[in-house]
């Protein structure tokens, strides 16, 4: 058996044609959707991701503004603008670009964007909102690897999903949105991490196997039952004399031994990635419609 091939950027490029439909009418209806980005420090990882967001909304339609300050720009300067944005009438999501140079103000910084224009999920508003299953702005990676299994035709109803990470980006908002009551939820969900002893006793339990360790190689092949679902969340960059970047990215799964395995994987680059620029971009239009509904 080789698994199935669960295509993220085809199922990124479905979306964004649908999402392009949604800003084209609200355009006709006098609403033009705005991203606002802030991009603290010049990261080459963050400026490429900020690079990729800006080109996605170009895709859809979305106006994209961004303000770029240095790395050693202080509070008052980041939240400054963080204010403006939240008063821009033009401007719907906010998206802060993720690690600020002085992590310190992280915190600081996520409860200063306004709840309705927080694109990310992040606050705690949305977050709260989330766990008592209310309309909230769902965290973009979690919402993405949703949106994969449904439209995948992966059925989490009744199935037993085994996530193996924490964090509060991935892990933790992905377990409550997988046993909410709706299409997407319904599972069991077991949640692992650092300290769960025989990490494998859970594994070969999932159904549904989510790597979102940051580790390669976390997921083997002797780690998952015969016919599992694996989404693969990591991206690792490993050393690689062979490519021109002198690096390659790999995933938390060993996917070629994983693939023999699992009945339908997701490929690292091309699996979740995409999805979670798709979902930002989801939830910025979403943002826009209750702007135009005045249901902010």
């Amino acid at each position: 058996m080789s698994a199935r091939i669960l295509d993220g950027k085809s199922i990124s490029q479905d979306m964004r044609e649908e999402l392009k439909e949604q800003t084209d009418q609200l355009s006709r209806q006098g609403v033009v959707p705005g991203l606002g980005v802030l991009l603290v420090g010049d990261d080459p990882a963050s400026r490429s991701y900020v690079t990729a967001k800006e080109k996605a909304c170009e895709q859809v339609g979305i106006h994209s503004d961004e303000k770029r300050l240095p790395a050693d720009a202080g509070r008052e300067q980041i939240l400054g603008i963080v204010e403006e944005y939240n008063n821009d009438d033009r401007i719907h999501g906010i998206l802060v670009q993720l690690p600020l140079p002085d992590s310190s103000m992280e915190a600081e910084v996520i409860i200063a964007v306004d709840p309705s224009k927080d694109v990310d999920g992040f606050h705690p508003v949305n977050i709260g909102r989330m766990l008592m299953g209310e309309d909230a702005f769902l965290s973009c990676t979690p919402h993405g690897i949703l949106h994969i299994l449904k439209r995948s035709g992966i059925a989490t109803k009744g199935a037993h999903a085994v996530i193996v990470g924490r964090s509060n980006i991935v892990g933790r908002p992905l377990a409550n949105m997988l046993t909410q009551k709706n299409d997407m939820g319904n599972a069991t969900v077991t949640l692992c991490h650092t300290a769960t002893g025989d990490l494998s006793y859970f594994t070969k339990q999932g159904d549904i196997v989510i790597a979102a360790a940051g580790r390669p190689n976390t997921i083997t092949a002797d780690m998952v039952k015969d016919g599992a679902a694996v989404i693969d969340v990591g991206v690792n960059r490993v050393e690689d004399a062979d490519s021109a970047k002198g690096y390659r990215l790999m995933g938390d799964v060993d996917f070629e031994s994983v693939r023999e395995k699992a009945s339908a994987i997701t490929p690292v680059p091309g699996g979740v990635g995409p999805m979670t620029i798709t979902m930002l971009l989801y939830n910025t239009i979403l943002s826009a419609r209750k702007f135009m509904d005045g249901n902010r």
